[in-house]
């Protein structure tokens, strides 16, 4: 029942913002482009800056960033853009365990995690961005078609 709440939150909450439906679709994929590349402790600021540079909706953006980075996807996430980006660079496996799911956790285990985590997030990320851009943005338009008279 508490996730069904969150869940309805967080839709009211994203169906209700002000702007255009492409403004907020845009916005909520930076957010979910941001939350899905292992930068943690950066998301907030990253989103803030895009979202002021690109003029989209920076609320969207951080509920996009929510949607797709939470502790429940995190380890996931984290796992296959580490095993993405090895096998692409050619690295070796490196045996680790991560404690600390931060940028700053991750990076006290050295380069060997690092480049290949940030390369895997990379590449992974617009594999999310991109069809979240068009299902939000066709979710809002079709909400509001509703509300219209």
């Amino acid at each position: 029942m508490i996730l069904k709440k969150r869940i309805r939150a967080f839709y009211e909450k994203f169906i209700n913002l002000k702007g255009e439906p492409a403004t907020i679709a845009a916005g909520f994929a930076i957010g979910v482009f941001v939350g899905a590349t292992p930068t943690i402790p950066f998301h907030t600021a990253i989103i803030i800056l895009l979202g002021l540079l690109f003029r989209k909706n920076i609320t969207a953006a951080c509920l996009g960033s929510w949607l797709i980075s939470n502790p429940v996807t995190i380890p996931l996430l984290y796992l296959s853009q580490y095993e993405l980006g090895r096998i692409l660079l050619g690295m070796p496996p490196f045996r680790f365990e991560i404690a600390d799911y931060s940028l700053g956790g991750i990076a006290a285990l050295g380069w060997q995690i690092l480049l290949p985590l940030q390369t895997g997030g990379i590449i992974m990320a617009p594999f999310f961005a991109v069809p979240a851009y068009f299902i939000a943005h066709r979710m809002i338009a079709a909400v509001r078609a509703k509300k219209q008279p």
